[in-house]
């Protein structure tokens, strides 16, 4: 497929409450466009809660289900991340669910040790990456893209995102970092971010955008808005940059070791 159309769902969320929140983005859904993949942002039915591991839910959940009937309504790929309970662990999972019913899954690798993510949750420990219509995908979670090694493009992906609750005072390493993935692993690279404020009184400007693989700016979410970045990513775009900067081919070759943490 040459071009692949992407919504990102920049909103806010209502806290511990993934009733609210679904009903919420489907009022969001009926003025989005058709697209191939809907992006939501991390922990988007209860906001990031780390304490209330009580609504986690299981993979057979109403979350879960929902995301299965929207994603065959819409026709469209949806994707985000929720607190899910599996064979005892708590997760900060990101969800691909394909209007197929087909659901690949990536747990948060990096959990953020400020607000004692990891004493709640389990981290994961291998990255997803997804094949889906022409193009090569790496899905990731937040804090990881302080790690560039675990976002190093060494498998060839053409686009990597992240879904996320980034809050206000770091949204400029937010940019940067962004802009940074971009270009190191020339690849299109996504940041899908919340706004309003919770309950531990972080506040959240959004900032969701998109860049291309020269690490300039495609679109980007109204500082504080709510609603809909649509674009149309074009793989003749990047197939070209890289034909003519073939920086890739430079990489240094090491082998990633990772334990659990």
């Amino acid at each position: 497929m040459e071009n692949l159309k992407i919504a990102l769902l920049q909103s806010d969320i209502s806290w511990e409450n993934p009733l609210q929140n679904r009903n919420q983005i489907e009022i969001y859904f009926a003025s989005i466009e058709a697209v191939d993949i809907i992006l939501l942002p991390e922990m988007f039915a209860t906001g990031f809660s780390v304490e209330a591991t009580h609504l986690a839910e299981p993979m057979d959940g109403d979350t879960v289900a929902w995301m299965k009937e929207m994603a065959t309504k819409h026709q469209s790929v949806i994707c985000g991340s929720l607190m899910i309970k599996d064979a005892g662990k708590i997760y900060n999972r990101l969800l691909w669910v394909e209007p197929s019913g087909l659901i690949k899954c990536y747990d948060k690798r990096h959990l953020f040790s400020l607000i004692n993510e990891q004493k709640e949750f389990s981290a994961g420990i291998d990255r997803l990456i997804i094949d889906y219509k022409g193009w090569r995908i790496c899905p990731l979670i937040c804090f990881d893209l302080r790690f560039p090694v675990f976002s190093r493009n060494d498998v060839n992906y053409d686009l990597c995102f992240y879904v996320a609750n980034w809050p206000s005072k770091r949204i400029a390493a937010w940019d940067v970092l962004l802009q940074a993935r971009a270009i190191e692993n020339q690849a299109y690279i996504i940041g899908v971010n919340r706004v309003g404020v919770d309950a531990y009184k972080a506040s959240y400007s959004g900032h969701s955008q998109v860049l291309d693989p020269m690490g300039d700016l495609i679109a980007i979410a109204p500082e504080n808005g709510e609603g809909w970045v649509e674009v149309s990513l074009s793989k003749k775009h990047l197939g070209a940059i890289r034909k003519k900067l073939p920086f890739l081919n430079a990489r240094d070759e090491f082998d990633l070791k990772l334990i659990k943490l």
